[in-house]
């Protein structure tokens, strides 16, 4: 009997239950269902994720007996919620192997030349854990004062110096901080003259496997080893802390080769069918037709077009908010839907173009069509914390794509700067803005070629996260513990509970938003996580 049924029966007649003299009636029944809130005609109006809390029910297990797998597309399973926007400052290869090591998946930004894109992808797929495939070279011409920058904007003390500063070139040395520590000339003295040179290194050369080069790191006490072709060309390196970081993954997100997934995101016009092939070819898992509004002709004729030339590759359509668009690309054999309009924190789209979707009301009514077709949904934007995680998951969402949650981690494209108050901070700019249109004209969508460019997005600055190695663990228990707290022990059950409507709900006022937060204090300071 469903809870609803309980409360309905109790309603009649309060009865006794359980030991005592104890009564239960439905008055210990708080809160509403999701249809009693979105589905309400007098409700109207839409609401965001900050809008509603949601009531905590018995809990009879521990945190660690959660799972937070679920489903990205129809046929792509992961271990974590989580997929990485297709923005330029959010995702590139090291962003997709780092959240597909952790169970997520990463979308391979389109702002790129189609070679480029097509090499991103390649790198995930080909990653092996353990080996750095695309470490941070020097040039032997660069003098300390530059090399002391670079640290600072990296974070990295050692790099290999090659012939050109890139990899795939002749390796010449190695220059470690205990190389440059005591050299007080900073300006004038080059890192040819001061490095570890090729003779003097430990190499091991490439096909090594993953223990061998443990063992070589082990016994020569080493902190970096460096992986080298037959003619001396650098072609990876591993770095002793990475190998203590990285001993196994075991919620990995991975194709049926054992090999990382990976989603790459296309535009809708037949200029880019020549990119889909490509990426197809390059063995992408999944691709994301990338719209802001994606019930457009355009979109549904790649959708067939994708799903009858590359039936091995699921393709993710949007982006979507009312259900007359989803059942749109729903008819068009789309694998996944992705859900939300203007509601990023770098979008100005609702402002400029006055349409859209509160998203938390827009995830829950396209959801609930997408269940009756099993489709999974992606919330993308609104999220800015563990709880809109949580809570786009409450109202449906099988996933949730972040942007500005993961921009400012090592991973994401682009070099930490110095804010003014001394803070490090990233670029993050939206795929509307200008800056972005620049760079990829492609992007100007509806704009047109030849008319005016108008700004959907800005460009700003998150601050730095550190490394997803212990970013994505704070998201994953913080998710953990909100389903723990809901009596939920994983996505599915969640997703029973919500359409059960035994998930209960509260909306909250603009008061009760504040005191839901950190307040009444002098000054504090806000730390994350601690490992």
């Amino acid at each position: 009997m469903s809870l609803q049924q309980q409360i309905r029966n109790r309603s009649r007649s309060p009865r006794k239950e359980g030991k005592g003299d104890t009564l239960v009636d439905d008055t210990i029944f708080d809160g509403k269902s999701a249809a009693q809130i979105f589905e309400n005609p007098k409700n109207r109006m839409g609401f965001a994720f900050d809008d509603l809390i949601m009531f905590p029910r018995q809990i009879n297990f521990g945190v660690q007996e959660i799972s937070l797998e679920t489903q990205f597309t129809k046929r792509i399973r992961l271990n974590l919620p989580l997929v990485s926007s297709p923005m330029d400052t959010v995702t590139e290869s090291k962003m997709a192997i780092g959240l597909a090591l952790e169970g997520g998946i990463g979308v391979i930004h389109r702002n790129l030349p189609l070679e480029e894109q097509v090499n991103q992808v390649v790198k995930v797929k080909k990653f092996k854990n353990g080996f750095i495939t695309d470490p941070i070279c020097i040039s032997p011409t660069i003098v300390l004062s530059e090399l002391d920058k670079l640290r600072e904007q990296c974070g990295f003390t050692g790099f290999p110096v090659t012939a050109n500063g890139k990899i795939g070139s002749q390796l010449l040395g190695l220059v470690t901080r205990r190389d440059t520590d005591f050299v007080e000339d900073r300006e004038n003295t080059r890192v040819s003259s001061i490095m570890t040179k090729l003779e003097d290194l430990v190499v091991a050369n490439e096909g090594i496997g993953l223990q061998a080069a443990h063992g070589i790191i082990e016994k020569e006490k080493k902190g970096k080893l460096p992986i080298v072709s037959k003619t001396g060309l650098l072609v990876a390196l591993i770095a002793r802390t990475d190998l203590k970081k990285s001993a196994a993954f075991p919620l990995a997100a991975k194709d049926y080769n054992n090999s990382l997934v990976v989603a790459a995101a296309v535009g809708a016009s037949a200029a880019d069918r020549d990119r889909v092939a490509a990426l197809a070819a390059a063995n992408v898992d999944a691709l994301v037709v990338d719209s802001t509004q994606g019930d457009n002709m355009e979109q549904h004729e790649m959708i067939r077009w994708i799903k009858a030339n590359f039936p091995a590759v699921d393709v993710v359509g949007g982006n979507v908010v009312t259900r007359l668009q989803a059942k749109h690309l729903i008819d068009c054999g789309v694998d996944a839907l992705r859900v939300g309009m203007g509601v990023g924190s770098i979008s100005t789209s609702q402002s400029v173009k006055a349409c859209g979707r509160a998203q938390a009301s827009a995830v829950y009514h396209v959801s609930k069509l997408a269940m009756a077709y099993g489709v999974p949904v992606i919330a993308d934007g609104g999220v800015g914390s563990p709880g809109h995680i949580i809570k786009a998951l409450c109202v449906g969402a099988n996933s949730v794509m972040c942007g500005r949650l993961l921009a400012g981690t090592e991973e994401a494209p682009g070099e930490y700067v110095f804010a003014q108050n001394g803070v490090r901070v990233k670029t993050y700019r939206g795929t509307g803005s200008l800056e972005a249109m620049k760079k990829s004209p492609c992007n100007g969508g509806a704009n047109g070629i030849n008319s005016v460019k108008v700004a959907l997005g800005v460009s700003g600055a998150v601050q730095e996260q550190g490394s997803l190695r212990s970013y994505l663990p704070y998201l994953a228990q913080g998710v953990k513990h909100g389903l723990q707290d809901m009596g939920v022990m994983s996505v599915k059950d969640l997703r029973k509970l919500l359409h059960a409507g035994e998930l209960r709900f509260e909306l909250r006022s603009a008061a009760a938003q504040r005191e839901g937060d950190v307040h009444g204090l002098h000054s504090f300071e806000r730390k994350l996580f601690s490992t």
